[in-house]
């Protein structure tokens, strides 16, 4: 016999032994038979839930193996196509974990081999982006996400050292060109200026992009260097023409312009200099007196958006407001703005006022309707209460009708504007519908909190007796109790607290026997008479204890994913 089966045969054994054991323990108790039958079956349930879950475990790992299987096997044939590698032939009449395990290590080693193909690739296509940058032609035509074969690794190869002999030629030109080109700037006593002139004269001569149009453009800038001067001329006369033009409109002293003259004039370089910075301080001046009257205005803007109650999507419709660009149009577009957003505020001012009064109006009504459960509030001797509770009653009234006001305009506005009046963009009567229903769910959140809050002191009050507690100053609110009433002697508790409260009777149902013939276990009652008889609940708890007693015990054994059996509660009696 294997020794799986031997293991089986111990494992019933074991079972039948336990359910044996327990079987004398609940004769010896005194259990009656109908609950040892449901002992024994949440027992059994139990123990083939454990055996399901193993169950289920197992053939999770089956299909675990079978799952990789088949998702090796996929990845082998992908790999063998990138590689363009036969397909490996799988062996027959093997285990499923030694299959997964062979077809798993031709997958590693496939993978392997495709890692150190694309890092040679990788090389490659490196030294490629280099000779590419600095020669400005087009990459070597190879799919970078495909896996290349040994011959085109070594073409590619071959390729980077034709880049490197073409690289070397014309390094040997450029460095030609330079030589001739810093001549031609030192006789005519210039300053490199553009990018370009700089890139050739002042960086670093291996930085430089050896392309043909740059080899060219070397080529042609002996001659432009003769035209330099002229060209500078006409610079320095945009510049004058464009002071003028910002002097005029920023009305700066004619103190101011006669100390510029000597710039005005001549157009060497340091003159060139001089006008540049001067077009760019009117610039700044320009820009900064711009800033200052469109912040204004947005600031306006602002504040219009929100008594017109914009909503994001409505304001981002504005590009302008959001432009760092301040020009003079952008300054127009704003002056613009401002006057439509007046003039459409005052066109439905009324409407307007309305939704801030109905905001304002439920903001305090809630503030109200805060205080009126605060029990503090009871302690108040400046009369505030009587009035805090009679502006709550008066706001429970206008809400609504003020409502039913702004649906009336909010229906005429939309009828002329043949769209839908948003606040913040939403519909104000879907919004004011939402604060309502929230303020509703909160109220009945609070009813049932002080409802389980009851519920759990009553619970309190019939297991161990009700507490005395001290009456307070306001039992003079409640009607006097007449004395004639209490000439009789009271009738006194058998036990050492007070009776349960009317409105507690009948709770608790299913302990109504204990509670009418023996205490419940653990209350603190005083001790009944010995030749009371008990009940077997009493001695033995009830059934749903056992099963909460087994199901605890369970969650320690098993792990946290075992389903926790469902058992019906029902009642025991003696």
């Amino acid at each position: 016999m294997r020794k799986s089966e031997v293991l089986a045969a111990e494992s019933v054994s074991c079972l039948n032994k336990a359910l044996c054991h327990l079987k004398d323990i609940w004769e010896e108790i005194g259990i009656p038979e109908d609950q040892r039958l449901q002992r024994t079956n949440v027992v059994k349930n139990h123990i083939k839930t454990l055996l399901d879950m193993m169950i289920k475990e197992e053939e999770s790992l089956r299909t675990r193996l079978i799952s990789s299987i088949q998702t090796c096997r996929t990845e082998m044939e992908k790999l063998c196509l990138d590689l363009q590698l036969p397909v490996f032939e799988e062996e027959s009449g093997i285990s499923m974990l030694q299959q997964e395990k062979n077809i798993r290590t031709q997958v590693e080693a496939l993978m392997k081999e495709k890692t150190q193909r694309m890092q040679q690739l990788k090389v490659l296509q490196d030294q490629d982006q280099d000779l590419c940058d600095i020669l400005c032609c087009m990459p070597y035509g190879i799919a970078p996400n495909s896996v290349p074969s040994p011959e085109q690794l070594e073409n590619f190869h071959q390729h980077i050292v034709n880049q490197n002999a073409e690289k070397a030629r014309r390094y040997a030109e450029f460095t030609d060109l330079k030589k001739q080109i810093i001549l031609y700037m030192q006789e005519l006593d210039h300053i490199p200026e553009t990018s370009f002139e700089k890139d050739v004269v002042c960086e670093d001569e291996d930085s430089f992009c050896l392309s043909r149009d740059n080899i060219t453009s070397l080529k042609l800038l002996v001659c432009q260097l003769e035209e330099r001067k002229a060209e500078n001329e006409a610079t320095c006369e945009a510049h004058r023409e464009k002071i003028q033009q910002l002097w005029d409109r920023l009305q700066v002293p004619q103190e101011e312009r006669e100390a510029f003259n000597e710039h005005m004039v001549s157009s060497r370089r340091r003159n060139l200099e001089a006008l540049q910075a001067e077009v760019q301080r009117l610039e700044e001046l320009k820009l900064l007196n711009i800033r200052n009257v469109t912040d204004a205005i947005r600031s306006e803007i602002a504040v219009l958006w929100e008594k017109c109650f914009l909503s994001t999507d409505q304001r981002q419709a504005f590009a302008p407001y959001f432009s760092e660009d301040f020009t003079e149009e952008l300054l127009t577009l704003h002056d613009a703005e401002i006057q439509r957003l007046k003039q459409h505020y005052e066109d439905h001012k009324e409407l307007f006022d309305g939704v801030h009064q109905w905001e304002e109006s439920w903001r305090l009504f809630l503030e109200l309707e805060k205080k009126a459960t605060d029990p503090t509030r009871f302690t108040n001797r400046g009369g505030n209460l009587l009035k805090e509770e009679k502006q709550r009653s008066e706001l429970h009234k206008s809400l609504p009708k003020l409502e039913k006001k702004l649906k009336a305009q909010i229906d005429v506005w939309e009828g002329e504007q043949a769209r839908e009046f948003l606040v913040n963009g939403q519909k104000f009567l879907q919004y004011v519908e939402e604060q309502w229903e929230l303020h509703r769910i909160e109220k009945e959140k609070e009813k049932q909190e002080r409802h389980l809050k009851k519920s759990k002191q009553t619970e309190e009050d019939m297991l161990y007796g009700t507490a005395v507690r001290t009456p307070t100053k306001r039992r003079f609110l409640a009607t006097p109790t007449s004395n004639k009433s209490r000439k009789g002697p009271a009738p006194r508790t058998p036990v050492g607290g007070k009776p349960p409260h009317p409105r507690l009777q009948g709770c608790n149902k299913e302990n109504e026997a204990q509670l009418k013939g023996t205490p419940l276990s653990g209350a603190l009652l005083t001790p009944a008479s010995p030749q009371r008889n008990f009940s077997i609940t009493s001695v033995a708890s009830t059934y749903s204890e056992f099963v909460r007693d087994l199901v605890n015990t369970e969650s320690v054994q098993s792990s946290e994913t075992c389903p926790r059996p469902l058992t019906p509660r029902s009642s025991t009696t003696s």
